[in-house]
């Protein structure tokens, strides 16, 4: 029986490590597209902040397409074509971009194939959360202890697979940024995609080890099954607020870029560096989450991390009047560390909350439930990114003048901190809530 039960997992983490890997891979050509941005199309930040965060809207559909995905099962499968097809709209999106010339080229354009590429990411990545969530319920043989230790084993596994994806990504990408044409990183990450789709063609859903479905829901149906777990307490409160904690915070992402590269004159390398070590955090995150704070309640950690986050913010007020300069502390050293982990911090509660969230959901409504957070996260990115750029208009923060800067990271800071005083939104014992539910 344990033997069947490896068996059936070696399959399962290939394609969930494959498919959360070349997730975290995509920061490396989302580099380029950055410079290609900036020295090709001569952007401003504000326009530059503005075009990465419109690219993200085929994010906000994420719960369309998990509810097509439990529902709408081809050729006897719900989750393997889906990611297939995912994977084929970014190859198709991210060779347009590689070959086209870049006379050719114009912002309109390159967003069409960017909003492709993001639609494929998302039903890719919609079918690969939902595999998680239903594999991590599962019981096995080889250990009898509560569903959260099995969720929780997933999901550290799928997010090193995505953080060893983004170190590599971004060591490459500042290495060969200057080395190269956006337009080759573009076709090198293609042909990755292209690996990927073959490689799903290859998998059947049967050796995935699935919860078994008797017979294909209705759309309308799932829909409904939606909403109805979306009225649940337990799941709609800790949605809301944790989509509010990212929402109200300004992005100053596309400013902090100018910043560095135009102001401080930081080499392309550095920055690759700064997200290499950043990545490196979150790998070293989710080793440390599944070793040693799976039991500590959410609402404490989550908490603690978004109260870092601020202490970090202020920190980076001081980078910028030039504080840890004087200090005799490099730029490029300040980049590299504090601006990569916080950079990625930002990441470290989906962790613990999508773990929180698995707990509570329902069977057969994996993909349509986690689709609909990731969903709420992604929009409250775009919602935060929109935020950022009017903030960046108000204190008068441009390509050349980041006179305002200090003041609009201090906002930054303040808007971090407000959501804890609303933290109990977030169930603070987990395993007590579900004792109850069992019994």
């Amino acid at each position: 029986m344990v033997s069947s039960d490896r068996n059936n997992e070696n399959p399962t983490r290939k394609i969930l490590g494959f498919g959360f890997f070349v997730q975290g891979f995509r920061c490396f050509p989302w580099m380029a597209v950055n410079f290609f941005l900036k020295d090709g199309l001569n952007v401003d930040p504000s326009t530059l902040q503005l075009l990465q965060n419109s690219a993200n809207l085929p994010m906000v559909a994420k719960p369309f397409y998990g509810v097509v995905s439990d529902a709408v099962y081809i050729y006897g499968q719900h989750r393997i074509p889906y990611i297939a097809i995912g994977a084929l709209l970014q190859v198709v999106s991210w060779l347009a971009i590689a070959t086209l010339s870049p006379s050719s080229m114009s912002i309109y354009t390159i967003s069409l194939f960017l909003l492709l590429s993001n639609l494929g990411a998302s039903i890719a990545e919609v079918a690969n959360d939902a595999i998680v969530a239903e594999v991590g319920k599962q019981p096995t043989s080889s250990s009898k202890n509560s569903q959260s230790s099995s969720s929780g084993q997933l999901q550290a596994y799928v997010w090193m697979a995505s953080s060893v994806g983004g170190v590599l990504g971004n060591l490459l990408g500042g290495i060969v940024i200057d080395r190269t044409s956006p337009q080759t990183m573009f076709l090198f990450f293609g042909l990755l995609l292209a690996l990927q789709f073959f490689i799903t063609l290859t998998v059947r859903e049967s050796s995935l080890n699935l919860p078994k479905s008797t017979a294909n829901a209705g759309i309308i149906k799932q829909l409904s099954e939606l909403a109805v777990v979306l009225k649940k307490p337990e799941i709609a409160y800790p949605i809301a607020w944790f989509a509010a904690s990212y929402a109200i915070i300004p992005a100053l992402t596309g400013t902090m870029f100018f910043y560095q590269i135009e102001h401080l004159k930081i080499d392309s390398t550095v920055l690759g560096l700064s997200k290499v070590f950043g990545q490196a955090a979150m790998l070293l995150w989710s080793i440390i989450y599944n070793s040693h704070l799976k039991s500590v309640p959410p609402r404490k950690l989550i908490s603690a991390i978004q109260v870092l986050m601020a202490v970090l913010m202020i920190s980076d007020v001081l980078f910028v009047k030039g504080f840890y300069r004087n200090m005799g502390v490099p730029d490029s050293l300040y980049v590299v560390i504090f601006s990569g982990f916080l950079e990625v911090l930002f990441f470290f509660k989906i962790l613990p909350f999508s773990v929180l969230i698995a707990q509570y959901c329902p069977p057969g409504c994996e993909g349509s439930l986690m689709a609909f957070v990731m969903s709420a996260i992604a929009l409250a990115f775009i919602a935060s990114g929109y935020f950022g750029v009017a903030l960046a208009s108000y204190i008068g923060v441009t390509g050349n003048n980041f006179s305002g800067f200090p003041v609009g990271l201090l906002i930054q800071a303040v808007c971090t901190v407000m959501p804890i005083y609303w933290s109990s939104c977030i169930p603070d014992d987990v395993k007590s809530k579900s004792r109850r539910k069992k019994e």
